[in-house]
């Protein structure tokens, strides 16, 4: 999903009109910007398994009990057949392949899909660091942030992880490029609570009025972020995504919900099928059914 973004990045050495500048034009920014299912009543003791039948091959995934929403819900999905005749059809090779869009069942060669759902969104079940984007995992495709800031998942739409590799200076690098982002974000937030000021201190040209507000809310930010943890990766997440690979930046942003237990084989022929510029596949890939494996 497209969305139009605010953030204007914080950085410690700006110059005075720097500073006044990025408040100013949070202000502009802010003033020109618009304005779940039932649980399902199951109990799981142990790991259940489906199997995805396409037409290249089938391909098996885990379920995790430590998310329960997400587990519930694809179970009931697939034995209401709504995965039958389903198309992947958003394929990125060393990204992802995604799926369960129901309008796909019956659409034509040359139709956008990835808008289709089933009229309600699973809340997140985030179990990050212990569940992460490694490769071959299974997670939930969602609407962006600016619709969806709880980031709630899409109630049928997933996507299987194929990813890369990356170096542990790269995976430092991610973390603290997120930790700036987490940041910036709390700091709009804030500056969002100022706009009048901001306007009226702007008007009256009263910049070192402008500069002292900065510093200001920059010391509540980084306050209200020092309250949570530091984004970094455990040793578990760097081993994987070092040697297998994934998409570590999605992280803590959908949610992971099972992995492939087999059939990966099937899944990397997927992630090499020509596609459009849609990244839908060429030849149409098509789940025939999905089956809960007894």
């Amino acid at each position: 999903m497209c969305f139009h973004s605010f953030i204007v990045p914080l950085h410690s050495n700006n110059s005075l009109m720097k500073k006044v500048t990025i408040l100013f034009t949070l202000a502009i920014c802010f003033l020109l910007a618009c304005s779940g299912p039932k649980k399902a009543n199951m109990n799981h003791s142990n790991e259940t398994h489906v199997r995805l039948e396409t037409n290249l091959g089938n391909i098996t995934v885990k379920l995790y009990n430590e998310t329960p929403l997400h587990r519930d819900n694809f179970i009931k999905l697939v034995k209401e057949g709504v995965y039958d005749s389903t198309l992947f059809h958003r394929v990125i090779k060393n990204f992802m392949c995604q799926a369960g869009d129901p309008d796909s069942k019956t659409a034509s060669d040359t139709a956008l899909l990835g808008e289709g759902d089933v009229g309600y969104r699973i809340p997140a079940e985030f179990r990050t660091p212990a569940i992460f984007h490694k490769r071959g995992v299974l997670a939930a495709a969602r609407e962006g942030d600016n619709v969806n800031p709880e980031k709630a998942s899409s109630g049928c739409q997933f996507y299987i992880v194929t990813g890369k590799k990356f170096t542990e200076a790269q995976l430092i690098n991610m973390a603290n490029q997120q930790n700036q982002a987490r940041l910036d974000t709390v700091f709009q937030q804030l500056a969002r609570q100022h706009m009048k000021e901001i306007f009226k201190l702007r008007k009256a040209g009263d910049n070192d009025a402008l500069l002292a507000l900065q510093d200001s809310l920059e010391a509540q930010a980084r306050a209200i972020v020092k309250e949570e943890p530091a984004k970094k990766f455990t040793p578990e997440q760097i081993q994987a995504y070092t040697t297998v690979g994934g998409t570590p930046h999605l992280d803590g942003n959908y949610t992971v919900f099972g992995e492939v237990t087999e059939g990966m084989e099937v899944v990397e022929t997927i992630e090499s099928t020509p596609t459009n510029r849609a990244d839908r596949p060429l030849n149409n890939v098509r789940i025939l059914k999905a089956v809960v494996v007894e």
